[in-house]
Order: C-alpha cells, then structure tokens, then sequence
C-alpha cells in the first residue's frame, strides 16, 4: 500500500515540478519580451515627420526662395535707377513665385522619390520653371506692359531661380537621406499578426522602392505554434494587449493588421482594442484574392490596404490648429488679464492656499498632463482625484470659487496650458486620471473611452456647447460627452473650432449645471 501510494505521490509531484517549470520558462519570455518592448518604445518615443510635412515646408522654402531672389534683384538693379517703386513688380514677385511652386508641383518634382534623385529629375524641375518664366512673358506681352519691367532684372530672377532650384534639391536630398538613417523622417509602423501571412507582408514592404516603413514589431495574440516569435527577422513583442501600451509610449503612425479579410469576427474583435489609439489602422489586402476598386485601396508602396481608420488632425492639420491655438490664446490673454488678475487677488485675500489648483489629467493619447485652475476650494479640502465630484452646495468650494466656478472663470489659467502645447483651445475636455461616476471609472462606463484621447484635450468642446458640463453624476452625462466629443473628432476643421470657440460665451451664460 505504501509503495502504491507513493507511487501517484511522486507523479502528481512531477507533474506539479513540470507546471511550474514551464511556467516559469512562460514567465522568463514574457519578461524578455516586456524588457525588448520597452527598449524599442524608449528608442521611439520622438516624433518622426511624414513624407507630406517634409513635401509641404519644401514648397514654402522654394516659394519664398523665389519671391526673396526676385526681390533682391529688383532692389539692386531696379530700384537704384527709379523715383518709386512700381506695383506691378509686386505683383508679378508674387504671382511667378506662385505659379513656379504650382508648376513644380504638376511635374511631380516634389515626391520624395524625384527628392531623392535630384540629377536625374532636375530636368522637370527646369522646365517647370522655364514655362513660368514663359508664361510671364507672355502675359505682359498680351497686356502690353512688356516696358514697364526691366528685362535685365526678369533674365537674372529666371537664372538665379534655376541656380536656387538646383541647390536646394541638391541639400534636400542630401537631407532626406539623412533624416532616412536616423529615423527622422519615416513612417513607423506594428504589425498585428503572424505567420505566413505576415512574412509575406514584410517581404513585399521590404521589396518597395524607397520605402519609407519601418517596421518596430509584432504582436499577435496566438502561441508559438501558430505565430512564431520571429517573423521576417521581426520579434514578436507581445499580444494585443500589450500593443496598446507599446502604442502608448512609442510614436507609432500605422497599424497594420495582417490578417485575411475571411477572419471577420477576429478582425472585429481586434478593432474594438485597437481603434482608440490615434494611429492609421490598415487591413492587408496583399494575399486576399477578393478585389476591390482601385480607389477603395490605400497603397504603401505597391502594397495594397484598406484603410479602417486614419489619424485625426494630423501633418498640416495639425499645424493649422496649432497656430489657431497659439494666436487665440494669445489673444483671450491680452484680454482677460484684467480679469485673472482680480480673480488671483479674490482667492488669495479670502482663503489660505495657493492661487491656482494643479490637477493630473489625461491628455493626447492617454499620457498624463498637469491642469493649471484657480483654486475654488479650501485647500485642505481640496481633491487631486477628482474622485469625489462636486455637488451643488458642496462645502468644499469658497465663496469665490462659487463665482469662478459657474462662470468658468476658474478655466482660464488652462490658456498657458494650450501655449505649452498640452491643451488645444478647442477638444474633448480633459478629465481626471480616477474621474468617476459613483462607484465606476469612465472608461467602465463608456465602451471606447478613451478613443477620445485620439486628439489633445481642448479648454472648451462640443459637449460643452450642447450643454454637457458641470458634475458628472450618473452614466448618461459621461455617455453623451463622450459621444460629443467622437462626433467632434470625426467632423474636426478650422471652421468646426471656431464656431466651437465664439459659442462658448453664449453657452456659459446657463450656469444650471455648474457648480
């Protein structure tokens, strides 16, 4: 009996001493891969400029190279020989640098691919301006004001212009194939998905004249069996779970998901994961033999992809709302100074405690920024969580911090957060890292919380103007905000952010739910 009884004894020990073997080999590979993860997230954690930014601000040099030439020679040929300055000279600075930018444009002389081969496509790039130099000429011959320019100055402004084209695209591609090497300008991108389909993937992206892809890594919820830990030469870094936070800490600008398009519920499942973050998000149409029209393809390369979802506000929108947020603020500052000065005497005469109250909110992309308000409450009752919301006659709040507080005015130091470049003017307000409703955080709340984080936080917001502000007390408060601030990302312009911007002191006059 004894003998038999060991006997089980010693297997069930084995056993156990195998689990435990394997599990820790489990634990040490996935330590491995968090420790590789983390590397390549510290390593990408600077943002990279896309082909369109580097294309666009090489336009507005080469304008203003020729409008600059044009005006130079005018200044040391022209002038000295004239009483005055003639408008037509002006005019036509402006029109022929113009037309020159919109010629070389139509020749294609500003792909990154003609960039990066001056020599041999400098060609286009004489003929672009050789026709607008032609098309000068012949528009003051047609309107018969041929003798009022000098045809020194306009011969000079055609071969210093030709001097000036050739030089820059010579240090332009000197310039890119820097900024190729160290990383500064590409896109960078995770794949999510193994196997086969992914080798084949990278190979064809690999294969792509002047590729601009790289590629930081894989991840696939799939064992080894299925999905090997390398693909390509690729490590595998994890499963979904961890892309979410990879794609949190690095500067990713593509996902692509390399999967076939027959794998619908797991294609689904993994866009409810991954359509938060504020990346583009492909499907690989490489190895589908189903075909669509050529339009309904977004293409890296030869490569096709359907896109799912693009990156909001992003290269020259992204500009466009900065200099819109720095020029507004600016503006509501030299304004309202008057006002948030008095408002900094008020607190600081009536209750002890600094004037502004510091707050950690979530911003872009899920990181965390620090909110500048003027305090409204005791300090010693103050709450940095946020977890507690205040209610209407909360004793927590001063006197004065009644006041600023329906009437917003508590907000306004949120101004120099938007010159710090952490707050837009108009966004998704930013909430509290461990905001609540009751007992929930948001994000149990709404399903797709945070794919409002996809764009910066903004001072004021959709949500705001249809009159979701004040306390969040219950689920269908943080609901519709959220569903204002999705309909706000999704439909996002100039003109959106302004009509936002000049309803904002019209809707703050209903103080009903701010307290």
């Amino acid at each position: 009996m004894t003998r038999q009884e060991s006997a089980p004894a010693r297997q069930a020990d084995g056993s156990d001493h195998g689990r435990t073997a394997e599990t820790e080999v489990d634990d040490a590979r996935q330590t491995e891969l968090r420790s590789l993860a983390d590397r390549i997230a510290r390593q990408l954690r600077d943002e990279s400029y896309s082909p369109q930014m580097v294309t666009g601000l090489l336009r507005l040099f080469e304008f203003a190279g020729l409008l600059l030439l044009a005006v130079l020679i005018h200044a040391l040929y022209v002038m000295p020989d004239a009483s005055s300055f003639r408008p037509g000279y002006a005019v036509t600075i402006v029109a022929g640098s113009l037309l020159g930018v919109i010629l070389l444009q139509a020749a294609d002389t500003y792909q990154v691919p003609a960039l990066r081969m001056p020599l041999r496509t400098f060609k286009r790039a004489f003929v672009a301006w050789s026709m607008t130099v032609a098309a000068m000429a012949l528009a003051a011959f047609f309107l018969k004001v041929g003798s009022d320019f000098s045809r020194v100055w306009f011969g000079a402004w055609y071969l210093s212009g030709l001097a000036f084209l050739f030089v820059s695209r010579q240090l332009v591609a000197w310039a890119i194939r820097r900024w190729a090497r160290d990383g500064t300008m590409e896109r960078r991108a995770v794949i999510v998905g193994g196997g086969e389909l992914a080798k084949r993937l990278i190979r064809q992206l690999e294969q792509q004249p002047e590729n601009d892809i790289r590629i930081c890594g894989i991840f696939d919820d799939r064992d080894e069996e299925r999905s090997p830990s390398i693909v390509a030469g690729y490590p595998k870094l994890g499963n979904t779970a961890d892309l979410v936070d990879f794609a949190r800490r690095a500067r990713i600008d593509m996902l692509i998901i390399a999967l076939p398009i027959t794998a619908e519920a797991r294609v689904l499942h993994l866009l409810k994961h991954l359509w938060v973050l504020p990346l583009d998000i492909r499907l690989a149409a490489h190895a589908n033999r189903l075909r669509f029209r050529p339009r309904s393809y977004s293409y890296v390369g030869a490569v096709p992809m359907l896109a799912i979802f693009d990156r909001p506000i992003r290269d020259w929108d992204s500009v466009a709302k900065r200099v819109f947020d720095v020029a507004f603020s600016l503006l509501a500052i030299a304004t309202l100074w008057p006002v948030m000065l008095v408002t900094a005497i008020a607190i600081k005469a009536t209750s002890k405690g600094p004037i502004l109250f510091r707050q950690k909110r979530h911003g872009f992309n899920n990181e965390e920024v620090e909110i500048y308000k003027f305090r409204s409450m005791y300090t010693e009752m103050s709450d940095p969580t946020a977890r507690l919301a205040v209610t209407k006659g909360d004793p927590r709040v001063t006197r004065v911090g009644r006041i600023i507080r329906k009437t917003s005015i508590d907000e306004l130091p949120q101004l120099f957060n938007v010159l710090k470049g952490q707050l837009s003017l108009v966004g998704p307000r930013p909430h509290a890292v461990m905001a609540q409703t009751r007992d929930r955080l948001f994000v149990e709340v709404v399903d797709g919380y945070f794919a409002r984080h996809r764009v910066k936080p903004g001072v004021t917001g959709w949500a705001q103007i249809n009159g979701w502000r004040g306390e969040i007390d219950n689920d269908e408060k943080i609901k519709q905000r959220t569903a204002c601030d999705l309909y706000y990302i999704e439909n996002w312009s100039l003109f959106f952010d302004l009509k936002i911007l000049f309803l904002t002191p019209i809707r703050l006059l209903n103080t009903e739910n701010a307290y």
